[in-house]
């Protein structure tokens, strides 16, 4: 009976000693998830949070505050660097560049006429979709469609959620849109 008590003490501090030398993991979960979330963001992080701003704004038929994140959006393509990027790579982006800064700027300057802003949106769209299809985003994104937008012609936004925020029609028909890809 002697040599299991003395094995199984034996054990037990053999365990207790391996513990203790491991890091404690939950104190470093934070940490390490802050980690995976920077590796996870894509190098075009600041436009498209400054892109989902302005769509969340024109979901909820606020222009003034569309006009804000448009200008955030003309300062993040400003402030993009585009000096490691590939040849290929920064031609794109230098092409979508120029079209989606002046649509930004349309929005800014138009922050009393939602309906102005909300036709520059549609052509930013497209901007952003081209910018996320080449970059990646390092998250979920949808694209969905509203046909019911522009007189029966449709347009497409980019939304960070699958719950519909229309930004084409607001809170006159929120609930118009098809999720028609994830990217």
């Amino acid at each position: 009976m002697k040599p299991i008590i003395i094995s199984i003490a034996i054990v037990v501090s053999i365990l207790v000693a391996c513990k203790s030398n491991k890091p404690d993991e939950s104190k470093n979960t934070k940490t390490s998830s802050s980690i995976e979330e920077i590796k996870n963001t894509g190098p075009i992080e600041e436009i498209i949070v400054a892109y989902l701003d302005l769509k969340n704004s024109l979901a909820e038929d606020n222009s003034s505050s569309a006009s804000k994140a448009g200008k955030l959006l003309e300062a993040a393509f400003k402030n993009f660097d585009k000096t490691g990027l590939p040849a290929a790579e920064r031609k794109i982006f230098e092409d979508v560049e120029e079209d989606a800064r002046e649509n930004a700027e349309h929005i800014v300057e138009n922050s009393r006429n939602i309906a102005h802003q909300r036709g520059h949106f549609e052509l930013l769209s497209k901007d952003i979709y081209d910018l996320v299809k080449v970059f990646g985003s390092g998250r979920a994104l949808y694209k969905y469609v509203c046909q019911s937008y522009n007189n029966g012609k449709g347009a497409f936004w980019i939304s960070e959620t699958n719950e519909i925020k229309n930004p084409y029609l607001g809170k006159t028909l929120p609930d118009c849109g098809t999720i028609t890809e994830e990217i």
